[in-house]
């Protein structure tokens, strides 16, 4: 898929697989952090992907945007950790991420459900801030919603990989699973624990 999904997408795609989400409260500014840029806001990271793309496009390779977040469950609350990636195939790549606390979550079916509607929120809220002086971002980097759910035999979240990309797809994203949703199930699933 090139580029990012139209702005079309249809309002009720969560309603229609059945699936309600609560908003997660936050206080204040959500801050997001970065081992090379330190604390920024939202509309401070299509700057540093831009940046990060400048730097690396003689390379000549493929860049990604992914979105990916995990949760895990901590003695009274749910921590939930959303990323923001973008590689240069062969050449490394830059991450951000944020972190929420909620009241715990035990239902692996609402976690990933929570984690899912997380990163499709932090998608379309990263795209709005780069309609504006981003078209080459738009344009070469496409956007993918990395999900941690995997197709193991026995494993707890198997029967829920279909509606979860389906919902993604639906919404006008690529998406991945286990073992390819790295962003969800490397980098979140580290920061989270």
């Amino acid at each position: 898929m090139a580029g990012w999904p139209a702005h079309d997408r249809r309002p009720d795609a969560k309603l229609a697989l059945g699936i309600y989400f609560f908003k997660i409260n936050t206080r204040g500014k959500i801050m997001w952090h970065s081992k090379t840029y330190g604390k920024l806001e939202l509309q401070e990271i299509p700057e540093k992907l831009f940046m990060f793309y400048e730097q690396n496009k003689h390379f000549g390779e493929t860049f990604e945007i992914t979105i990916g977040t995990d949760s895990q469950n901590h003695q009274e609350t749910t921590k939930i950790v959303s990323v923001i990636s973008i590689i240069c195939k062969g050449h490394g790549g830059i991450f951000f991420y944020n972190i929420h606390y909620v009241d715990l979550i035990h239902n692996v079916k609402q976690k990933l459900e929570t984690e899912t509607n997380l990163s499709l929120e932090v998608a379309q809220k990263l795209i709005d801030s780069m309609e504006n002086g981003y078209a080459t971002l738009i344009k070469e980097c496409p956007i993918s919603i990395h999900i941690d759910a995997g197709n193991a035999p026995h494993g707890k979240t198997r029967d829920l990989i279909q509606g979860l990309t389906g919902w993604v797809h639906a919404m006008g994203y690529e998406c991945e699973v286990k073992p390819n949703s790295w962003t969800a199930s490397s980098i979140a699933d580290r920061i989270s624990k």
